[in-house]
């Protein structure tokens, strides 16, 4: 049996697509910050050395922001590690960039250049320090790195600072206790294999591609960061107060770990920009930074690991104006 619908008149008509419209305009103010246009223009942001975690994730998240913002270019610079990204941002010569937190605060106690200028955009991940040797290498602690060849990173790298750090903390001078190299995992995971090196120091998140590969050819140990050499780092100074003792987890490097986890040394990262930069590109930046989690923690695995109720916690450095913004339209 047929059904008779009440016809509708005209007027009704428009009067529903009407609220229709405005609903949808509604929806897309709530979803858009601002409620405005994407940004648009150029933006610099330095990443990290090829093969390494900042690196792949600053590509990654190039495509996520092209996205969310067409209209928006954005050139990748290769760096040497967090120290010079935080320089590279602080003098204007990049607008965003990732760092970990005690080499911003290094910078900061070293009164750089521009470093009051220097914004937290979002906490995303933690670096771990991961000693690297060849399987079956006697060098069982940091102490017997002694009068060894050691790949402490590039001199402009988060790594260096730790390692170098790490070092001290074990009684050895960085300077006259090894043969150092500055290697960092772009060539270092090679000249261990070639036995060019006796260990290197790389410190990012897990897994880092460049071991990934290095398990795939060679066999590799990891060095332990015990509790006490952590307790001795921490007299270093007030950078030192970064670090924290983690392990990398046994899920991290399967057939290298075989089931074990690793002691060892932790430190946030941090996505930083300045307090000049427009507010705007900022509050679009953050949020394509938490939407994005998932699609970008599908191919790395530390980017999974960024999370809205951490991310405001951007020590040393206070918010960027456009961050806040986001935060706090986020809030319920």
């Amino acid at each position: 049996m047929s059904k008779v619908f009440p016809r509708i008149s005209r007027r009704r008509a428009l009067q529903s697509a009407a609220a229709g419209a405005v609903a949808l305009g509604l929806l897309l103010w709530w979803l858009l910050p601002l409620g405005e246009k994407p940004p648009s223009g150029t933006i610099v942001f330095s990443t990290g050395t090829s093969r390494g975690v900042y690196q792949e994730y600053g590509e990654r998240l190039r495509n996520e922001m092209a996205k969310d913002m067409p209209g928006l270019e954005v050139k990748l610079l290769t760096s040497a590690g967090s120290q010079e990204n935080v320089q590279r941002v602080a003098t204007g010569k990049a607008d965003f960039t990732i760092a970990a937190a005690d080499a911003v605060e290094t910078y900061e106690l070293r009164h750089g250049e521009g470093a009051g200028r220097l914004r937290g955009v979002a906490r995303l991940y933690d670096d771990y320090v991961q000693l690297v040797v060849r399987r079956g290498s006697a060098i069982k602690s940091v102490a017997d790195l002694r009068h060894k060849r050691v790949a402490t990173g590039l001199p402009d790298s988060g790594v260096r600072l730790i390692a170098d750090r790490v070092l001290r903390a074990s009684g050895i001078d960085p300077r006259k206790d090894i043969t150092p190299v500055s290697d960092g995992i772009d060539i270092g995971p090679g000249r261990l294999q070639q036995g060019k090196i006796d260990a290197f120091f790389w410190s990012g998140g897990l897994p880092t591609k460049g071991l990934v590969a290095l398990a795939k050819k060679s066999a590799f140990s990891f060095v332990p960061i015990d509790d006490e050499l952590i307790a001795r780092l921490h007299d270093e100074g007030q950078e030192a107060r970064y670090y924290r003792a983690a392990n990398i987890p046994e899920s991290a490097y399967p057939a290298v770990q075989q089931g074990l986890q690793v002691p060892t040394i932790a430190v946030s990262n941090v996505l930083i920009t300045r307090a000049d930069v427009d507010p705007r590109l900022t509050e679009w930046v953050t949020r394509t930074v938490i939407d994005s989690r998932d699609g970008i923690g599908a191919h790395v695995h530390s980017a999974q690991l960024v999370d809205l109720r951490t991310a405001i916690y951007t020590d040393p450095l206070p918010l960027q104006e456009g961050a806040r913004r986001y935060y706090r339209s986020m809030k319920p």
